[in-house]
C-alpha cells in the first residue's frame, strides 16, 4: 500500500498557520495581562472554579464520592468536548480566561456543570430523574446562560439558549444513569 504524500507546500502552509496561532496566543496573553487578570470578571471565574468544589467536598455523601466523581469526570469530558466544538465552530465564545493558556470555559465545564449535577443527583434521590433533568436543564439554559451573557462572561453568536435545553437534559439523564450503575468493585481494607 502506497502512502500518499501531501503537496510540497503543505508543511510551509501549516508552519505559517502555526506561526500565526503562536502570534495570536502571544497577543491574547498580552491582552489578558493588561485587561483581564485581577478584574472583577476574572475573580468571578476564579470563584466559580473553586467554590463549587469546596461546597461539594463539605456537603456530599462521603459514601457516594467515588460514584459521583465518576459522573463528574464524565460530565467534565463531555461538556468540555461540546464547548470546544461550539467555540471552534463560532457558535459562542467566552470572555475572561481564568488562565490564558486553557480555554475560558473551564470554570463551567470542570466545575459548575459537574458539581451541580452531582449535588442534584444526591438531593432528594427519590425524585424522578426526568423531573430533576427538566429542573437542571431549565435553570441552566434559561437562567444561568442568560445571566452569564448579562454579566459579560459568555456570548452566544449562532446559538439560542433553548438549543442548550435538550443537551443539558440529556447530560443529566446520562449522568443519573451512570450514577446508578452497580458494577463498581468494592475494595475492602
Amino acid at each position: 500500500m502506497r502512502i500518499m504524500k501531501p503537496p510540497k507546500d503543505y508543511k510551509e502552509d501549516l508552519n505559517s498557520v502555526i506561526e500565526l496561532m503562536n502570534n495570536t496566543q502571544d497577543l491574547k496573553l498580552d491582552i489578558w495581562r493588561e485587561h483581564v487578570v485581577f478584574t472583577g470578571h476574572w475573580w468571578i471565574g476564579v470563584t466559580l472554579t473553586i467554590v463549587p468544589w469546596l461546597l461539594w467536598i463539605f456537603f456530599r455523601n462521603k459514601e457516594s464520592s467515588n460514584r459521583l466523581l465518576f459522573v463528574g469526570f464524565f460530565l467534565m469530558i463531555f461538556s468540555t468536548f461540546l464547548d470546544f466544538i461550539g467555540t471552534k465552530s463560532g457558535l459562542w465564545f467566552y470572555y475572561y480566561d481564568v488562565i490564558p493558556f486553557i480555554p475560558a470555559f473551564v470554570p463551567w465545564d470542570i466545575t459548575l456543570i459537574p458539581v451541580s449535577v452531582m449535588l442534584l443527583i444526591e438531593w432528594k434521590p427519590q425524585v424522578n430523574p426526568f423531573t430533576k433533568g427538566l429542573l437542571f436543564s431549565g435553570i441552566t439554559a434559561f437562567a444561568v446562560e442568560p445571566l452569564f451573557v448579562w454579566i459579560g462572561l459568555y456570548q452566544p453568536v449562532h446559538w439560542q439558549h433553548y438549543y442548550s435545553f435538550p443537551i443539558f437534559f440529556l447530560l443529566y439523564l446520562i449522568s443519573h444513569f451512570l450514577s446508578k450503575r452497580k458494577n463498581f468493585k468494592q475494595v475492602s481494607n
